[in-house]
């Protein structure tokens, strides 16, 4: 209940703030879809960043009594938020009925975006793992750093609202690509750059790389801090 409760509620309140007060575009669709869309993949990527980066430390017992591959445990949490964006996913079909959104073929496309938010979410949340095991100060860092990369990112608005002198801090993250991608797939949206459908993909991919590696390199001085 509370997975699809929660990004409900949030579609709401921003549908109110955004859409009815600051009267920001929402790319042509209803602005609680739109928003709802949003919400959906941004939930997905700061769930497997969050739970990931405490992973180790929560689990600490498990981790220095027990021994299998550490990286599981990080990893391990892909798979409880693919569980709840599924639920929630659920919730996004039945809105694209009650709203009569027809996002057309690209709505194929969708499984691609949700592994390359899983790869992309689950690169950072490894490695922020592998750094709170010796900075505990990482578990006050991520959230607030998520917390302003939701209002930072076009999330629950379009990027026709962005002034076109700060579009370039934009192009420039991998977040905002792929929430782009959801958009377009979900709700037919307007298509995004050919460059960036294939940095979507190229990132996630190398971010998940990178994160495995931090994770190694840290894993050997484990012992010395968990």
């Amino acid at each position: 209940m509370w997975v699809i409760l929660q990004p409900l509620l949030s579609a709401g309140i921003f549908a109110l703030v955004f859409g009815r007060v600051a009267g920001l575009p929402s790319g042509g669709v209803p602005y609680f879809a739109f928003s709802f869309a949003g919400m959906l993949a941004w939930n997905m990527i700061s769930g497997v960043i969050g739970r990931g980066a405490t992973a180790l430390v929560s689990y600490q017992a498990l981790v220095s009594k027990v021994y299998f591959p550490r990286i599981m445990v990080p990893l391990s949490m892909i798979c409880s938020a693919f569980v709840d964006f599924t639920v929630a996913f659920c919730m996004m079909i039945v809105l694209l009925f009650v709203y009569r959104v027809n996002p057309g073929w690209p709505i194929v496309l969708t499984p691609l975006w949700v592994i390359s938010a899983l790869l992309f979410a689950g690169g950072i949340g490894t490695a922020c793992s592998a750094l709170m095991v010796r900075y505990r100060d990482i578990q006050y860092i991520v959230p607030v750093v998520l917390q302003l990369l939701l209002y930072a990112t076009p999330v629950a608005y379009s990027v026709g609202a962005v002034p076109e002198r700060y579009r370039l801090f934009f192009d420039i993250s991998p977040v905002f690509w792929i929430i782009q991608d959801f958009h377009w797939s979900l709700l037919g949206t307007s298509r995004p750059p050919t460059w960036q459908i294939a940095g979507s993909v190229g990132a996630a991919i190398l971010i998940f790389f990178a994160g495995a590696l931090i994770f190694e390199q840290m894993e050997r001085g484990f012992a010395d801090f968990i």
